[in-house]
């Protein structure tokens, strides 16, 4: 069986998506950063829908060529067809949401690094791999791309792999319309007619709007341009329509594009229609290599598409195999999507991006168990903490399942230096040992300031609450904590929610799981808990279900520490482990309060302060994974 099931060819971009919705381009003043390319957001569709996606394309040797190799990883594309070119830029875009026909966009692609992909660059071997080739228009645009792309179309069809067109035109990619046309999406020519219809016999499958229709037939009539195009291909013919469907030809072409096999449809709002395509596409696919009927295929197609124009972006728009199952049977319960909040829950916690299986935190975070420290200032806090982050990367030696918990307030020198180090990153939000919580000052009365944290930054919480909370204070807390998790997820970021029933209260077995199912009630779904050290299998099964009933697809639960001795941790470990749903433990003072407190008096030297801090901390990790062997 091949390793990949699709291989798309062509454009890669960064494009910079202007975040303020019905205005004029001029008028935008902050962007929303994503990749784009017709074929790179395909790869990133099928990927979405389960499939084994790879994309060929040249990227520059710069930090934007670096962001689409990395985020086509974190979306589980295949890169070995991205090349890299060491002296052309990464092509951008620019573009806006003016209304739901206009979409202003200019083009950044002069001489740019995917239009120097050359027939060099397809490896035979590596198209061997793949069930499908999908080739885009554009690249059959210039000589150099045009001969890549028919080299990589030519071996496919030697090998007998299928082969699909998006004509996806663009016409001042072409050259037939102005650097401020970029949102045109037809222009009549002769020249590119011919090209296209030079090159349609390659494919088994061609998907385009009736105006890309228009231009490959040579006709603005949508039926005789799909005649003039199966003239020269024999290939399944998909014209979208817009808020009318799809429709799909396998033979002649009937009199009327009603007579054409369709699927159904979505009474949904249009909010983006860019990307739209793309999305439609990546669902056909799924339909296509699965070897459904074309109905079952456009009926994918149609609901992807559906998810690409309810939202803003092309690629974070695409929707999860998960979440486009759930869709098609639940059905539309409002037309703008993007408010359905059930919706949009399932949509974030299936394509969140990175797999954390295992997740050994140092949590040093802390910031008034150091300041009452004898010795500290805010100067020895900051250095204390880089010595912090020092012992954690020592331990982590650049493996994956590692993390930390670091403020800003004292450690942001150690925060920001841990940023791209592949570890896991916590930061503290909420004023030490606050009830009812109250947030740090940095953040701004409204939050705001979430919007300058680094996008690998996690927003952690701690609450202090007991079930037995008077309605005032529970419903207090729990309009702070969703105020939080709103801004969080409106920012990108992940959300941990740390709870502490036992500093409140006493705590049974359903003490800490009543609490969870709480938060849920209130609309709050972590992304990670941060949970107390249980002493009975039911506690930790009463919380793993309230989570697993709520949320199937949360990330998990850490467990903190409480500054318990080694030998009771290692007990409380051993207990946890059995549950799948913890995946490590976030530990601070247990590994750092004696080096704190010697380094600080000025009895232990840096050196010496690392190598304790890290000698703990790999026994903690040393005793968790064997713990969790054990338990499996």
């Amino acid at each position: 069986m091949p390793a990949l099931d699709v291989i798309t060819i062509g454009r890669s971009s960064v494009d910079l998506y202007g975040a303020q919705v019905g205005g004029r381009l001029e008028d935008m003043g902050s962007f929303n950063k994503y990749i784009g390319g017709s074929p790179t957001n395909i790869a990133c569709g099928t990927a979405r829908l389960g499939l084994r996606s790879a994309v060929i394309t040249r990227v520059g040797d710069e930090h934007m060529g670096r962001f689409i190799r990395e985020q086509l990883m974190r979306e589980g594309v295949d890169v070995r067809g991205v090349k890299t070119d060491p002296e052309r830029l990464t092509a951008l875009v620019l573009l806006g949401i003016r209304d739901e026909e206009q979409f202003p966009l200019i083009f950044y692609r002069e001489n740019c690094a995917d239009m120097a992909l050359s027939a060099s660059d397809i490896d035979p071997e590596f198209i061997r791999e793949t069930r499908a080739v999908v080739a885009t228009g554009t690249h059959l645009s210039h000589p150099q791309v045009e001969g890549a792309t028919l080299k990589a179309l030519e071996i496919a069809r030697e090998l007998g792999i299928q082969t699909a067109l998006d004509i996806d035109y663009r016409p001042n990619l072409w050259g037939v319309a102005g650097h401020g046309d970029g949102e045109s999406r037809f222009v009549e020519s002769k020249e590119v007619t011919a090209k296209l219809q030079s090159t349609l016999h390659y494919f088994d499958l061609i998907v385009g709007t009736e105006e890309e229709f228009h231009i490959a037939g040579g006709t603005t009539d949508t039926l005789a341009a799909l005649k003039a195009v199966r003239e020269v291909s024999r290939a399944t013919l998909v014209c979208k329509r817009g808020a009318a469907g799809a429709v799909a030809f396998e033979g002649d072409i009937p009199e009327s594009l009603d007579d054409g096999q369709t699927g159904p449809g979505f009474p949904i709002e249009v909010f983006n229609v860019l990307g739209a395509g793309d999305g439609f596409f990546s669902g056909l696919l799924k339909g296509w290599l699965d070897g459904e009927d074309w109905p079952t295929a456009l009926k994918y197609a149609n609901a992807c598409g559906a998810f690409a124009v309810s939202r803003h972006g092309c690629t974070p728009a695409y929707p999860s195999l998960a979440e486009l199952e759930f869709f098609l049977e639940r059905g539309v319960k409002r037309p703008d999507l993007r408010n359905d909040t059930v919706l949009e829950q399932l949509h974030w916690s299936t394509n969140r991006k990175g797999s954390w299986q295992s997740i050994k935190t140092f949590a040093f975070d802390h910031r008034s168990q150091l300041e009452e420290m004898e010795g500290y200032s805010p100067d020895k806090g900051a250095a204390f903490k880089k010595l912090c982050l020092d012992a954690a990367l020592r331990v982590q030696r650049g493996r994956n399942g590692f993390g930390i918990l670091c403020d800003n307030r004292i450690g942001k020198a150690a925060l920001q230096r841990a940023s791209g180090s592949g570890l896991w990153i916590g930061r503290p939000v909420e004023l030490p040992g606050s009830r009812p919580i109250e947030f740090e000052p940095e953040l701004g009365e409204d939050l705001g300031q979430l919007g300058e944290w680094a996008r690998e930054n996690v927003v952690k919480l701690l609450v202090f609450c007991h079930p037995e909370d008077g309605d005032e204070m529970r419903l207090l807390q729990e309009r702070r904590v969703k105020r939080l998790f709103k801004a969080a997820r409106r920012n990108g970021l992940e959300f941990l929610l740390e709870i502490i029933p036992s500093k409140v209260g006493d705590v049974d077995d359903q003490t800490t799981a009543c609490l969870i199912q709480q938060f849920y009630d209130a609309g709050i779904y972590p992304d990670w808990w941060k949970l107390e050290p249980f002493k009975t299998e039911a506690a930790w099964q009463n919380a793993v279900d309230a989570i697993e009933r709520n949320d199937p697809h949360t990330r998990g639960i850490v467990m903190l520490g409480l500054d318990a001795p080694e030998t009771e941790l290692a007990a409380s470990f051993a207990l946890a482990a059995q549950q799948p749903l913890v995946k490590g433990f976030a530990i601070g003072r247990t590994i750092f309060s004696d080096a704190a407190r010697a380094w600080f008096a000025g009895k232990m030297s840096d050196a010496e302060a690392i190598d304790q801090m890290a000698e703990r901390f790999e026994r903690l990790c040393t005793t968790w994974d064997a713990v969790r062997e054990s338990a499996q």
